[in-house]
């Protein structure tokens, strides 16, 4: 004899709530595998290599932006230089088209944009006197050095020879034809030439001071424990401080206080037509001033901050001494040897 059970309340509520719980775990379940699909496909997304090119970019980017960041100062600087001297003459302009002041600007201008576009990506050094003195104080490593040099001194180059395309008719005009170059004579828009009265010794200090402090600033500007400019505003300070070097010691050797700025620009007048007159002018006036002096005023203006100002330890003046890692050693053995606490209780 069969018997059926009658359903009754409790047990429809029952099935029913068993019901509702299957198709909650179900939605969970795919809710979950959907999120999953969502993470694999960012992470897939941002992935530090995600295709060939950034691979390759990876090594070209910090060279890149000092390349472009000394481009980007040789226009706005030469381009300046360009305006201002060669509308002086009626031939090219009706009437000037600046004055020193506006050089002191206009170099300014190149500084702060070029650092602007590379600080972020290689520090903004857009100098190898700076890349030379960090790579001495500081821990800036001494493997990157040659590549940043040399990405300077091209865009140095190119920048130069972006303007020299810009302002050839002009020089052409001044020089009197297109294969007429002379040297200072318009090859002083591009590199720097000391006054005639100058002597070796007074030239190479020129640019020594000149370059010492703006190393000391430029330091000054990085020391988080010496009121350094507010997030991304380093490059306004750098416009004041190129504007100030300029107006107040920039007459005598044309303030170069850069090898690449200087440099770059000499390599590119050799090439369109100035000669080795570029080089050999005042006995190789190229190497010993606006390149061994700035470096020279660099490092000795990194040396003064570092010793006097500097607490971090990433300076070399800063580095343990045989006695305080003596110290160390001893207080850290002694830390190793001290029971663990509690351990007695155990």
């Amino acid at each position: 004899m069969s018997h059926k059970r009658t359903l009754t309340p409790s047990d429809a509520s029952r099935f029913s709530k068993e019901i509702r719980d299957h198709e909650r775990i179900e939605h969970i379940d795919h809710s979950a595998h959907s999120f999953d699909s969502t993470d694999e496909e960012l992470l897939e997304h941002y992935t530090r290599y995600p295709n060939r090119w950034s691979r390759i970019r990876e090594y070209l980017r910090e060279p890149a932006a000092e390349f472009f960041g000394v481009m980007i100062l040789i226009i706005f600087g030469a381009g300046v230089d360009c305006q201002v001297v060669l509308s002086a003459d009626s031939r090219v302009a009706s009437s000037p088209k600046g004055d020193y002041l506006s050089l002191n600007f206009g170099w300014a201008v190149g500084t702060a944009l070029g650092v602007w576009v590379s600080g972020g990506i290689s520090g903004g050094h857009i100098n190898p006197a700076v890349t030379i003195a960090l790579a001495t104080f500081r821990d800036f490593p001494w493997r990157k050095v040659p590549a940043y040099i040399f990405a300077q001194v091209m865009g140095g180059l190119c920048g130069a020879g972006i303007i020299y395309a810009n302002y050839i008719h002009a020089i052409d005009i001044v020089e009197g034809g297109r294969h007429i170059r002379t040297v200072p004579g318009t090859a002083g828009l591009f590199s720097t030439y000391a006054m005639d009265y100058m002597t070796s010794v007074s030239c190479f200090f020129d640019e020594f001071l000149g370059t010492a402090v703006l190393l000391i600033v430029v330091m000054a500007i990085g020391d988080a424990r010496n009121g350094p400019p507010p997030a991304g505003l380093a490059p306004l300070v750098l416009f004041i401080m190129i504007l100030g070097i300029g107006a107040a010691l920039g007459m005598q050797t044309g303030y170069a206080i850069n090898p690449a700025r200087d440099l770059g620009p000499r390599l590119l007048t050799a090439m369109v037509g100035y000669g080795s007159d570029v080089f050999t002018f005042r006995n190789h006036y190229w190497l010993w001033c606006p390149v061994i002096g700035p470096i020279a005023g660099a490092l000795v203006g990194t040396f003064i901050y570092d010793a006097l100002f500097f607490t971090g330890a990433e300076s070399l003046l800063n580095k343990p001494d045989a006695k305080a890692r003596a110290h160390h050693e001893r207080a850290r053995n002694a830390e190793r040897q001290r029971p663990i606490a509690g351990v007695d209780n155990v």
